[in-house]
């Protein structure tokens, strides 16, 4: 699949032939969607917490005596039908983590770049790179090579040369400045369009190819 090659000024410069192997993959949408569910899982800090009977404070001696009062008997005011009682059957800490294997994960990744392919999703530019960190010149890019929809931008390393590019993106709303080996399913899915520059094009290649 050919893909054109703009620079920062929309101007189209040639075309590069993406890798079959990647943005061409089979389409599996059960296995993109369990790789989302697993990335929204492990997200998740499971830190939710409630006290039981024997956590909440007070409620040592028996409210009143057993028989004779004519009230139901019982036998401390921390009881789960008691207010400021404890709770039961309510969330407690655990790890919502699910495994998943390397293989799948980056199947997934294949198949969610080739839907974005094939759908005119990607958008190549030659290089993107800005001399200072301006929103609003990140934003008239931006909206020069995908118009008002919303774009995952891709670099292909940290380093001061993407710095302003990374600065300048962080006040604009439908744009997220992502490491091109920390691409993923979420992200992935989550924008409307996809900003790879030939560098991290690269990284892709080298990482899912």
């Amino acid at each position: 699949m050919k893909v054109d090659v703009f620079d920062m000024e929309g101007k189209k410069l040639n075309q590069v032939e993406l890798p079959a192997a990647i943005f061409e993959a089979p389409i599996n949408v059960d296995l993109m969607h369990q790789a989302y569910v697993r990335q929204m899982a492990n997200a998740r800090l499971g830190t939710h917490k409630t006290k039981t009977r024997s956590e909440v404070s007070g409620g040592g001696s028996k409210p009143w005596r057993q028989k004779g009062t004519g009230r139901a008997r019982q036998g401390s005011t921390r009881a789960v039908q008691w207010k400021g009682g404890g709770r039961v059957h309510t969330p407690r800490p655990r790890s919502y983590e699910q495994a998943m294997p390397k293989k799948m994960r980056r199947a997934a990744l294949r198949s969610a770049l080739s839907v974005k392919a094939s759908e005119a999703g990607i958008v190549l530019v030659d290089e993107l790179i800005l001399t200072e960190a301006k929103t609003r010149q990140m934003a008239e890019a931006l909206n020069r090579l995908v118009g008002e929809t919303s774009a995952l931008v891709l670099i292909p390393e940290k380093s001061l040369e993407y710095d302003a590019v990374t600065r300048s993106a962080n006040n604009i709303p439908d744009a997220k400045i992502l490491l091109a080996s920390y691409l993923n399913i979420r992200d992935l899915l989550s924008y409307d369009k996809l900003v790879v520059p030939l560098k991290a094009l690269d990284v892709i290649s080298a990482h899912l190819g």
